[in-house]
């Protein structure tokens, strides 16, 4: 996914907006983690990049997404910029 989404719309409340925006990465998510994996691997990883232009677009984890949403609103911006890629990855060991 690799969409410029407006920030404000007519007769629309901008945080409902904002909501808007995050629901549509949400299901972009669920829609990609029901595809089957390549043979050996376990698990999708999701590469993603937001701001308010293709060209300043910073790397953020997924689930810091929804408040870089929020801080580019923040910040002044008429649109934000979202990429989100998903690529097969392996489970790795924590601790």
């Amino acid at each position: 996914m690799k969409k410029t989404f407006p920030l404000q719309a007519t007769g629309k409340d901008d945080a409902r907006v904002r909501d808007k925006i995050r629901h549509e990465v949400n299901k972009y998510v669920r829609r990609e983690r029901q595809k089957d994996l390549p043979e050996g691997f376990a698990q999708w990883a999701f590469d993603c990049r937001v701001g308010p232009t293709a060209a300043a677009a910073e790397v953020r984890s997924l689930k810091d997404v929804g408040a870089a949403i929020d801080a580019v609103a923040a910040a002044g911006a008429n649109e934000v910029y979202i990429e989100i890629v998903a690529a097969p990855a392996h489970r790795t060991a924590i601790g």
